[in-house]
């Protein structure tokens, strides 16, 4: 498993190093279930295992419409049940964001890693998703000038689809995390069980037919093309799941 995430680690490794832009920003995106949010913790830490580089990890989740803005709907019953799906996310906000992150990459100069305090305009500030509160938080994660390989995970990353089809051309490299529907929706049934959300595997499953396996469904069927697939198999043999 580790070997493979060094890999791929190493691939956008090589890939940062020839880019003629200041930082080099990578989209990791996947089906529920996939292992996306693994792969890209664990290909941070193997790049950050490097003493000449420095990357950051920045997660979709924090653009959750928050419960405030989800009671509001119509039908605020469906919206928390399908909470995850990607009219459950402030999109324009989201790649708003992505567009003031790739300007910000592009034009603040890279910093020494041996910096210790930058001016605040030269931070940028990203939203982060508080599992316990079950809502947003501002400003949850900074990335600093120092900063050279950004990495942002989320499902709908590279989704065909009004709002979201806008952000492959915000990014440098796109890799999509490959898995069976059937594997991932076992794992995120399992997955729901062990986090306490569910009490048995029956109700995990049903947690998982009602709302993460439509949503990986719809990321299959409206996919853009990415730069790399990797392929998603069990966390003893390769790319681990999340």
């Amino acid at each position: 498993m580790d070997s493979e995430y060094q890999r791929l680690a190493e691939t956008i490794r090589e890939r940062a190093t020839k880019h003629k832009g200041v930082r080099y920003l990578v989209a990791i995106a996947g089906i529920p279930g996939s292992g996306k949010t693994t792969t890209a913790e664990a290909i941070v830490q193997h790049l950050n295992s490097d003493s000449q580089c420095r990357a950051a990890l920045l997660s979709m989740d924090g653009f959750h419409l928050p419960r405030a803005a989800l009671d509001q709907m119509p039908n605020s019953t469906e919206a928390y049940t399908r909470r995850g799906a990607p009219w459950t996310f402030d999109v324009k906000r989201f790649v708003d964001f992505i567009h003031q992150l790739r300007i910000w990459a592009d034009k603040t100069p890279l910093a020494p890693l041996s910096t210790g305090s930058w001016p605040s305009k030269d931070v940028i500030t990203a939203p982060t998703f508080d599992h316990e509160t079950k809502d947003p938080v501002e400003d949850g994660v900074s990335i600093t000038p120092v900063t050279s390989i950004i990495i942002i995970e989320g499902n709908y990353l590279l989704l065909d689809e009004p709002g979201w089809r806008d952000l492959a051309s915000l990014v440098d490299y796109r890799v999509f995390v490959d898995t069976d529907l059937q594997e991932a929706r076992e794992r995120t049934a399992k997955r729901h069980v062990k986090a306490g959300i569910e009490t048995t595997l029956e109700d995990g499953y049903r947690r998982v037919d009602s709302n993460d396996y439509l949503n990986g469904v719809s990321i299959q069927k409206s996919l853009l093309m990415p730069d790399m697939v990797v392929k998603s198999v069990s966390v003893t043999n390769g790319i681990g799941s999340k």
